[in-house]
């Protein structure tokens, strides 16, 4: 016969559980919305004629990252 318990007295940890979860899916779909930004940022750069490697001196990081940063 299969155990049915009462998860009553763990509700509290089930709300929590469930808010984490919805802020969790919130902040991914922020930063989404952020990264598509800062590759139009920098796509507008290149446009405009400012290279990957000022853009990554200006940034502090490497022209590879810049070249990730443009691909997602």
């Amino acid at each position: 016969m299969a155990d049915i318990r009462d998860l009553s007295a763990y509700q509290s940890t089930f709300d929590r559980i469930k808010d984490v979860r919805a802020q969790a899916i919130h902040h991914t779909r922020l930063a989404r919305q952020f990264s598509a930004e800062r590759r139009d940022l920098m796509q507008g750069l290149i446009d405009q004629g400012v290279s990957q490697a000022d853009i990554a001196r200006e940034l502090g990081v490497t022209r590879q990252a810049i070249q990730k940063m443009l691909a997602c």
